[in-house]
């Protein structure tokens, strides 16, 4: 894992619009860590009002607040790599980490914005590395437009950056493919949801 660390070459940065922007890197943090994070994460089933009824969140959830200790030292250390990478460009380092687990293809998050904060009147990134199997993230503009998928496999990095939160959302589709566990990890800036 090391190796891969020091090795954080960037493909060329896919320009969205309206100052919207993500790099991909697939396969970057390619380590068998699925296994430890189904057991390690203490998991949370949330729920959430929509309308006017209260539903099961489709996922697991569990956060991990501003110096709180990560479950894994990989990603802490993964952590680190992106700071080091990201810093100069955001102006600062990542604070959080929100985890993710689609436990198959019936679990989903909809299409949205991390607008909580400052992501919703200023520039910044989110960085997601996705572990276990193969799933569709979907991006498309607020405004309307032609949206466009990543496929995100074990290891991939993704970093939405720019005006990515305000002027795009994303979402992780259900889909009725056979399909694994998929752990999700976005890395925020302070001050941003």
């Amino acid at each position: 894992m090391e190796q891969a660390l020091l090795d954080l070459d960037l493909p060329p940065r896919r320009e969205l619009s309206a100052g919207a922007w993500v790099d991909h890197v697939p396969g970057l943090f390619d380590l068998p860590l699925l296994g430890r994070l189904l057991t390690d994460v203490p998991w949370q089933a949330d729920k959430r009002t929509m309308y006017d009824r209260v539903v099961d969140v489709p996922r697991l959830q569990c956060w991990y607040d501003r110096n709180a200790p990560l479950p894994l030292p990989e990603l802490a250390s993964i952590k680190a790599r992106l700071d080091q990478r990201y810093e100069p460009e955001l102006g600062e380092r990542f604070a959080t980490a929100g985890l993710c687990l689609y436990r198959d293809g019936r679990d989903s998050v909809a299409w949205h914005g991390d607008r909580i904060g400052r992501g919703n009147t200023a520039d910044t990134m989110v960085a997601i590395v996705s572990f276990g199997d193969t799933r569709s993230l979907a991006l498309r503009p607020v405004e309307g437009g032609r949206s466009i998928r990543i496929d995100m496999a074990n290891g991939d990095l993704l970093v939405m950056g720019g005006s990515c939160q305000r002027t795009w959302q994303h979402c992780v589709p259900k889909t009725l493919q056979p399909t694994g566990p998929r752990v999700s990890v976005q890395f925020r800036p302070r001050g941003v949801r």
